[in-house]
């Protein structure tokens, strides 16, 4: 029985019963050939002394694959796999500067591990914990790095039928600051309102408030400070007063700036910790006279 047809019967079993079956199989032929201390592993394919193991195949077959996918997928791994391998030494046999690829691959591997012992130390030994006050002080101290890249505004937005009652009121309300006609507004909207937003106190992105307003809606007038009126279409009247607003450009309000200041904070601090580290082994270098200049 052909494998093909092995997976086929058994399509109920998991795809990596696949793995296990060539495993005995690779296992068998290599009884016979000199041992290699695979530290554990279970190898399927050899290429010149390169081994292909179960378990790495294993890692990168896809969950949910049927007998015969899997199959496939097997197949088109372990001929990726030898080809490269073949290639690979053709090209370290045929690279006419190996000496300079050397190189490239020891400063490689040099920087890939001090990333890693640097990930380790500030993680163990640099808290991510910033006060708010440390956060605020660092934005007001470096506002002209914080610009607002879209307009922002402020306000209250309500949308009703055009049939709902007391729209009068609504049109002397919605342009109130006053606390008793937001009251009046917020009342009203239970019984009446489509959709009812109140942020005087939270900043949105202009385009965000537009999207709840008809699509001839005018994005490029001038949304001021204090601005409100009144859109209709067949069904709905739209209401929208602006308390605040910011242009692209200004000064990015702290609540919309707040985490890419600790970020930036948090930052600071891990470069200032990790030239505090290399300083501190130079000195000690230094002090055990392990350094010599030629």
């Amino acid at each position: 029985m052909s494998l093909l047809s092995y997976i086929r019967n058994k399509s109920c079993r998991k795809p990596l019963n696949l793995l296990a079956g060539m495993t005995g199989t690779v296992l068998f032929c290599l009884a016979c050939t000199t041992f290699v201390d695979h530290k554990g592993k279970t190898p399927l394919v050899e290429v010149k002394g390169h081994f292909l193991y179960r378990e790495d195949l294993q890692a990168a077959l896809p969950l949910g694959l049927s007998a015969e996918d899997s199959l496939l997928f097997v197949e088109r791994y372990q001929r990726n796999w030898v080809e490269e391998q073949l290639f690979c030494d053709k090209a370290l046999e045929n690279i006419p500067d190996n000496e300079a690829l050397e190189q490239m691959v020891s400063t490689y591997r040099k920087t890939l591990i001090m990333h890693a012992y640097q990930q380790a130390l500030i993680s163990e030994k640099l808290s991510g914990d910033i006060t708010e006050a440390e956060i605020e002080t660092y934005y007001r101290q470096h506002a002209d790095q914080f610009k607002v890249d879209r307009p922002l505004i402020k306000g209250l937005f309500i949308k009703v039928p055009l049939e709902a009652p007391r729209l009068a009121d609504v049109r002397r309300w919605y342009r109130s600051d006053d606390h008793e006609a937001v009251e009046h507004l917020e009342k009203y909207s239970l019984r009446n309102a489509v959709k009812y937003e109140y942020f005087y106190d939270k900043w949105r992105p202009l385009s965000e408030v537009l999207e709840w307003m008809p699509a001839t809606t005018d994005s490029e007038r001038d949304w001021r400070k204090g601005w409100h009126g009144e859109v209709q279409d067949s069904a709905f009247c739209y209401f929208l007063h602006v308390t605040d607003y910011r242009a692209i450009g200004q000064e990015e309000p702290y609540e919309m700036a707040r985490s890419q200041a600790k970020d930036m904070l948090l930052n600071i601090r891990q470069t200032d910790y990790i030239r505090q580290v290399r300083e501190e082994l130079y000195r000690n270098a230094q002090e055990k006279n392990e350094i010599k200049y030629y």
